[in-house]
């Protein structure tokens, strides 16, 4: 269970008084997510989910509620923040910034099928096409210089072999052009834990708090890296047509990111590689933490750099 900060029922009774949200009925802590402490919060009124953020300023936190109320707005299914009773869906409890959101129906998948991710397609990139008219903008903390400057800081810790991989996906990421790709607000990190389905019916998409501003074809590239990969880390073609075609249909692909797409792909693998080894090596100290293993993208990446030549043929 990822709980770095301990909320107690008395109080997290007491900062809802603020809320017009009624009683405090139930507290659990939420087990996924490794980043945020999380609570599913029960009220008279309803379900919510009550995030304290352990790394987000209270300065870059309102893009990301902004956007999700942006979204919601536009139909977009995600979650709503709450607002208290003074207008204010940013708050702090226990020292963190906090906040409440709406809760969705459904759970995530551990094994999505076609229907799926054709669902994950249609919504992300209806979800490229409302973030046009949201006009803040955050640049992208996990981009390429961070993926450099943190492979530098890991690259004495690896073996050889995997320093032999790193150098070469970041050789590859430091040559390739991003001139012409389309680019706006993306998710960032649209992987099975944050989509929510009850049978084939999408509840909605969650935790935005790595949404930013950039490529779109590496939002897309993001998801297919976890909802189309087999065990091998090798693409698997049904389910990876299935979400581009469901994209496509929504927001045309351009011949550039065509061209663009193996590449995208790698550095997607990289940048989560990258995350989940500097958190093995550098721990975020909590009192419960659920850290991800590393191992799961560095496969991942040797596929898409073993690969390349082959990758562009997934396409619609």
């Amino acid at each position: 269970m990822s709980v770095f900060t301990t909320v107690t029922p008395q109080q997290l009774s007491e900062w809802l008084k603020a809320y017009p949200l009624g009683e405090l009925l139930d507290l659990q802590g939420i087990a996924s997510g490794i980043t945020n402490t999380n609570y599913f919060v029960t009220t008279s009124t309803g379900r919510y989910v009550l995030t304290l953020f352990e790394a987000n300023t209270a300065e870059e936190l309102p893009y990301f509620l902004d956007l999700m109320a942006h979204l919601a707005q536009h139909q977009v299914l995600c979650p709503s923040p709450v607002r208290n009773i003074a207008g204010n869906s940013l708050g702090e409890l226990n020292g963190k910034p906090a906040a409440l959101v709406s809760c969705l129906k459904g759970r995530s998948l551990e094994v999505p099928s076609a229907v799926h991710c054709a669902e994950v397609g249609r919504v992300l990139a209806a979800m490229h096409i409302a973030g046009e008219s949201f006009t803040a903008n955050m640049e992208n903390p996990r981009g390429a210089n961070w993926r450099l400057t943190t492979g530098n800081k890991l690259i004495d810790l690896l073996t050889a072999q995997d320093r032999a991989l790193l150098e070469s996906a970041l050789s590859a990421e430091a040559n390739q052009s991003l001139d012409g790709l389309p680019q706006g607000v993306i998710h960032a990190d649209l992987f099975r834990d944050n989509v929510l389905f009850d049978g084939e019916q999408m509840g909605g998409v969650i935790d935005f708090y790595y949404a930013c501003n950039d490529v779109l074809l590496y939002d897309v590239a993001i998801a297919v890296n976890d909802w189309c990969t087999n065990e091998d880390g090798s693409l698997n073609a049904e389910l990876t047509v299935a979400l581009l075609k469901a994209y496509h249909a929504v927001r045309p692909l351009t011949e550039l990111e065509h061209q663009a797409w193996p590449n995208q792909l790698m550095s997607a693998a990289l940048r989560f590689w990258l995350s989940r080894l500097y958190d093995f090596h550098f721990p975020n100290v909590g009192e419960l933490t659920h850290a991800k293993d590393p191992a799961h993208f560095q496969k991942i990446l040797q596929k898409r750099i073993n690969e390349q030549a082959s990758l562009a043929t997934l396409w619609v």
